[in-house]
């Protein structure tokens, strides 16, 4: 028999109806009788265990014993809580009274008595299915009780109490701190729960509620690490600053400590820290080691120096054996017969009506120019070619380019021979002492080339170039600060800042020249965040004439600026303070610069909506416009001859021309910029092209800030793809230098990653009315098939070098895309990323992005007069990206060996219960074999071979399992 006060219970959650009181009462004792038999039971037995509870004048021990039965039936039924449980159902119109019962128990034996925790114990359960929104009396009652009894209640129960100690928490975050501390308490009682019953990622969520990420490795074994670091790191793009970052060290922490130190070496890079790169070597003796974990290091190309005495270790991670490496991989694979351009033109298949024999009557020279770009691309590190290396120097392909063609051609031995400097250097030796002055610029340019990304004891490439630096030939200048600026680039070598920063700072130096040391110094210090150099640079603009800063090569300046704070974001915010001061347009740009620099690879939402912002900013006069439309007729009217003054037009055009600043803090809220203008004279006619120069450098910062949306997007998937719809939006409605930076972004943010959905968008653009976008878009679809090889692309390239057979500017950018997409025969990379697309390497971002930067106005440099400045020699500031895309298994002395290894697509695990497949649709290949974009590769015998390292890319260190027994059929 029930009992007689249960139904007087309150139930405060009972759902309001409009059916008459009747039908209600039918319906709920209709619900009664479809309850079984044993269903029934279980609700009286409930039931009457309430009663007992309240009846007055009962023993503890009674009490105690009640409370014990009422737990066992909850404990019973809450262990796989698919629905809600019966009891929990049964007793939730019993809970205000149970409630009420607990307030009595305090007054009556004190909250510290065993019984009265033990009803709060229960309490905390029922309150999951009765207790009103914000209320949060699960957690109150589990306060009040003990925290021992926590994992008697089951996931569901563990669940809903995190979720309100979180809410709780920052509830009361800064106010209470007795209490925020409890909460911490109890928190160390939910994780380890968590993480024994495979809820890894409950149990981080959980501690990044409460901002105490840093206590987890106290609760992580053997048979949990690896998935919960592995949720972490994915993790790490989705949070804001600076829980990024507490996220990585954690992580870190937890690796170094289970002794996987080549995860945690990755951890390292990322954050950018030589102290904890260090402190990785030091947690191991193991030579071997060292030499694995140099491996990884030197794809980073960052001159970091061992802490040992290990010269050998140093070796790997200065890429010393490099082009032996990459020499017997393309010897395994087949590759070693040189190709020439006619390979990748592939003419005979373009329509015989524009053959490429009609291409030599309408500019030979910028076409053979073109043609020595491609060789030098196609033959990369191979050290031979059939083009430029001939039998007879007369007849070498040197001389059929004229002018300045001649330097980057010749500068186009040292792509051949990447990486063996040794070789390299001997080839170029003659050429340094040829009476053309273009030819020996050229060996000069092409010493910094062959030096890149190898930074040996010797340093070859300093001691041959040091000398032309300061030479009164601007030429012979030119080419050696771009050659150690490649050379040394992420080297932080300090007798190279010792030879270029005087240029830099020396206003009697022609801003050309004074340009180019800073853009190389730049790449030299990239992400360094150097005192000397940013100083020096930002007192050269403060000091140069006002019309200097309105040079063309000035925006190189400023990326060199920007380049030393390459992945900075904690260190960039003084330097746009300093910025402000500097009273001209370009101050727009820099500022730009050095933000898209500092947050590259971040996928930071604010600063991406702040570039998006700087997009949609219009000219002045064309915002007048616009507002002028909206107005009615009437105002129209009275607003347009104010004061009798006919001259306003004429006036408002002088001003939008001259005072560009003030527009710029008009529409985009730039308050602390100070506007200052050139004299307002009347412009004459043959000024007027000058003029509107002037004008678009103002506005050069929307095309950095395009460039900015691809920079800071790559760093995670979802916003590479968001970014691609955003170029879209630009593209329809941008201006013209925005129309021309779209092409270029697109390439930036999927480079060699040949997606059919952006290489067909840019084959659309390649046929722009606006050739600068065309030119731009072809080039574009170059750096997205860099090195794949890719056979689509290749058709319709070649169907572009038919489609512009009579524009020489266009067909020369056709070529270089054709050179780029099959680099070093399909066997290297432009990929910013490396180690599974874990890792952003600042020079190899650094190198794409000032061809980008460059070709922001392709006819001021890449496709420039051959003539006129040696502007298209910084098409080889692609050189330090380069990277082969390879796996080669090595022995214990480092000797390459064969294994088999299954290669396939990358499947992303995190999260996933047991051990699932990391790779699938995957091939069996024996190494060295040619990773493509977003493949990984997998040791097909694991128990034969032991790996130093968690993941096959680049030259992989393997040893035999002692434990191995090779089994007989």
């Amino acid at each position: 028999m029930a009992p007689s006060k249960a139904p007087e219970a309150p139930v405060k959650s009972e759902p309001t109806s409009n059916e008459p009181e009747a039908s209600k009462a039918n319906q709920k004792k209709k619900q009664e009788e479809e309850l079984s038999e044993e269903d029934q039971r279980l609700k009286d037995d409930l039931e009457l265990l309430v009663e007992r509870l309240n009846e007055p004048n009962q023993s503890i021990d009674l009490y105690n014993e009640y409370l014990n039965t009422l737990k066992t039936h909850i404990k019973e039924s809450t262990t796989s809580m698919t629905a809600v449980p019966k009891p929990l159902k049964f007793l939730r119109p019993h809970y205000p009274l149970i409630s009420e019962l607990y307030d009595n128990w305090v007054n009556k034996y004190s909250s510290n008595n065993e019984i009265v925790i033990k009803l709060a114990d229960i309490l905390s359960v029922l309150a999951m299915t009765y207790s009103d929104e914000g209320k949060l009396e699960c957690l109150k009652y589990r306060l009040l009780s003990t925290d021992d009894t926590i994992a008697d209640w089951g996931h569901e129960y563990i669940r809903n109490l995190a979720l309100e100690i979180g809410e709780s928490y920052q509830e009361k975050l800064g106010s209470d701190d007795e209490y925020i501390s409890k909460l911490i308490h109890l928190s160390t009682k939910i994780v380890p729960f968590f993480l024994k019953h495979n809820a890894e990622a409950d149990a981080v969520d959980f501690l990044l509620e409460i901002e105490s990420i840093d206590k987890l490795p106290q609760y992580i074994d053997e048979s949990t690490f690896a998935r919960v670091c592995l949720y972490m790191v994915s993790c790490v793009p989705l949070l804001a600053p600076p829980d990024d970052s507490s996220f990585l060290h954690t992580a870190f922490s937890i690796y170094l400590t289970h002794n996987q130190l080549t995860q945690a070496l990755t951890l390292a890079i990322k954050l950018d820290n030589d102290e904890l790169i260090k402190q990785v070597f030091q947690s191991t003796n193991d030579e071997l080691v060292h030499k694995q974990l140099g491996f990884i290091l030197s794809q980073q190309n960052n001159g970091f120096k061992y802490p040992g005495d290990n010269e050998e270790v140093q070796e790997t991670i200065s890429n010393v054996k490099l082009s032996e490496y990459y020499a017997y991989l393309v010897k395994e694979l087949n590759l070693l017969d040189p190709r020439i351009p006619e390979d990748i033109y592939k003419s005979h298949l373009e329509n015989a009506k524009f053959g490429l024999g009609n291409s030599g009557s309408i500019d030979s020279a910028k076409q053979n120019l073109a043609a020595a770009f491609v060789n030098s691309f196609i033959n990369l590190g191979y050290g031979t070619d059939k083009l430029i290396q001939t039998e007879e120097d007369n007849k070498s392909w040197i001389y059929k380019t004229k002018g300045h063609g001649m330097i980057s051609t010749t500068a186009s031995l040292g792509s051949i021979h990447q990486w063996n400097i040794n070789d390299g250097l001997q080839n170029l030796d003659k050429y340094t002492y040829s009476s053309e002055e273009e030819i020996k610029a050229g060996a000069l340019l092409g010493t910094g080339i062959v030096s890149a990304n190898i930074h040996d004891d010797v340093e070859a490439a300093l001691a041959l170039l040091q000398d032309y630096v300061n030479d009164p030939k601007k030429i012979f200048q030119t080419s050696a600060i771009n050659g150690l600026g490649i050379a040394f680039a992420g080297s932080s070598n300090e007798q190279v800042l010792e030879l270029l920063l005087p240029l830099v700072s020396d206003l009697n130096v022609s801003i050309e020249v004074s340009s180019l040391a800073a853009l190389a110094l730049g790449h030299v210090f990239v992400g360094s965040c150097h005192g000397d150099i940013t100083s020096t640079i930002l007192q050269t603009l403060l000091e140069r004439d006002f019309t200097q800063l309105a040079d063309k090569f000035i925006r190189f300046m400023s990326l060199g600026l920007g380049l030393l704070y390459m992945g900075k974001t904690e260190s960039v915010d003084d330097v746009l303070e300093t910025i402000d001061a500097i009273e001209h347009p370009i101050s727009k740009t820099l500022k730009v610069l050095v933000n898209i620099c500092a947050y590259a690879g971040t996928g930071n939402v604010l600063q991406i909506q702040a570039l998006l912002q700087m997009c949609t900013a219009k000219p002045k006069d064309l915002a007048a416009e616009e507002r002028k439309l909206e107005q009615s007729e009437e105002d129209q009217t009275k607003e347009e001859k104010p004061e009798g003054d006919d001259n306003n037009d004429t006036n408002d055009a002088t001003a939008a021309s001259g005072d560009v600043e003030m527009e710029d803090a008009e529409t985009n809220g730039d308050k602390d910029s100070k506007p200052k203008a050139e004299p307002k004279d009347e412009p004459k006619d043959d000024d007027k092209e000058e003029e509107a120069d002037f004008e678009e450098e103002g506005y050069l910062y929307q095309g950095f800030a395009v460039l900015g949306l691809a920079l800071i997007a790559m760093g995670e998937d979802i916003g590479q793809d968001m970014s691609l719809r955003h170029f879209s939006h630009l593209m329809h409605y941008g201006n013209s230098l925005i129309r021309r930076a779209v092409p270029l972004a697109m390439g930036l943010v999927s480079t060699s990653y040949p997606q059919m959905k952006v290489f067909d968008t840019l084959s659309r653009y390649s046929h722009d009315p606006d050739l600068e976008v065309a030119q731009n878009a072809i080039y574009a679809m170059g750096l997205v098939g860099a090195g794949t090889n890719n056979a689509r692309l290749a058709q319709l390239l070649r169907q572009l070098a038919s489609y512009y057979i009579k524009s020489p500017d266009s067909l020369f950018m056709v070529r270089i895309a054709q050179g780029i997409l099959h680099l070093g025969k399909g066997t290297q990379t432009l990929s910013p990323f490396n180690t599974e697309r874990s890792i952003l390497s600042k020079v190899s971002l650094a190198s794409l992005l000032t061809i980008s930067v460059s070709l922001l106005d392709p006819k001021l440099f890449i496709l420039n007069d051959l003539n006129s400045e040696t502007t298209h020699q910084l098409l080889y500031y692609l050189t330090p990206a380069v990277k082969p895309r390879m796996l080669i298994t090595v022995d214990e002395e480092l000797n390459p060996i064969k294994v088999n290894v299954r290669v396939g697509q990358a499947v992303d695990v995190v999260g996933q219960a047991g051990k699932p497949k990391t790779i699938t649709g995957w091939v069996t290949q024996s190494t060295p074999v040619l990773l493509s974009y977003g493949e990984r590769a997998e040791l097909e015998n694991n128990e034969e071979w032991i790996s130093l390292t968690h993941t096959l890319e680049g030259v992989v260190i393997l040893k035999k399992n002692p434990e191995y027994m090779e089994v007989d059929n």
